[in-house]
C-alpha cells in the first residue's frame, strides 16, 4: 500500500483485540519511524512513554474518560515534547556534520530559542506531533490500528508518569489490532474552505 493509500484509509480505532502481544521488534520498528520526522534544527525534541504497566494504564485510563482503547491496545504510548531539548548539548544534533556547519548551527539555533519560552513549548509539541504521524502510518503498514487521544486529564497524566517540567504531554497513542471498524466519517471539510492562495 502507498503512502496516500494509508493517509487516506488510516482511521482512529477504539476497539482493540485484548489478547495481541506486539513483538518488541515490531515495536521498536514503528518507533524507530517516528524519530526519522521532521524537526527544527534537528532539535528531535520527541520522547515517548511505553506503558507496559496494567495497574498504570488502567490508571491513565481513569485519567482519560475511561477510554476502553488505553487498556485493551498491545501497546499505549505517551508521546511527549521536551521543551528544553535545545539547550541540552546541542552540538550532539550536529555531530556529524563538517566543523563549520555545527559552528554556525549550535549558535543559530541557541539564538533563536533562548528567552522564547512560548516558541520552545510550541516546537516540542510540533515535533512530537509529526513523530506521532509517523508512529501511526508506520504501525498501518505493519497492519495495526492506531488511536491518538488528547481526551485527557493532562496534569493527572503528568503525574502518574513523574514527567519532568519541562517536557510536555502532546497525545496518548493506542497501537494494536482493531476488532471493530472506524464509523463513517463524521464530515470532511471541503479543501475550498481550507485553502487560501497568497494572503487572507
Amino acid at each position: 500500500m502507498s503512502a496516500l493509500n494509508i493517509i487516506e484509509t488510516r482511521r482512529s480505532i477504539k476497539h482493540f483485540d485484548s489478547d495481541h502481544a506486539m513483538p518488541d521488534s515490531t515495536f521498536e520498528r514503528i518507533l524507530n519511524a517516528a524519530i526519522l520526522a521532521p524537526t527544527s534544527f534537528n532539535i528531535q525534541h520527541w520522547r515517548f512513554v511505553r506503558v507496559k504497566n496494567p495497574l498504570l494504564r488502567q490508571k491513565i485510563r481513569e485519567a482519560a474518560w475511561d477510554q476502553e482503547q488505553i487498556t485493551s491496545a498491545s501497546e499505549l504510548v505517551i508521546v511527549l515534547g521536551n521543551s528544553k531539548a535545545w539547550s541540552e548539548n546541542p552540538e550532539r544534533y550536529w555531530k556529524n556534520a563538517p566543523t563549520d556547519v555545527q559552528g554556525m548551527l549550535v549558535p543559530m539555533l541557541q539564538q533563536f530559542y533562548l528567552g522564547r519560552e512560548w516558541l520552545q513549548r510550541d516546537e516540542a509539541i510540533r515535533s512530537g506531533a509529526m513523530a506521532a504521524q509517523n508512529i501511526m502510518l508506520a504501525a498501518e503498514e505493519m497492519g495495526y490500528n492506531t488511536s491518538p487521544m488528547i481526551g485527557i486529564d493532562f496534569d493527572q497524566v503528568a503525574e502518574l508518569i513523574n514527567l519532568p517540567d519541562d517536557h510536555v504531554v502532546v497525545m496518548l497513542l493506542a497501537i494494536g489490532k482493531g476488532i471493530q471498524q472506524a464509523k463513517p466519517r463524521g464530515g470532511q471539510l471541503p479543501l475550498r474552505e481550507l485553502l487560501v492562495e497568497d494572503a487572507f
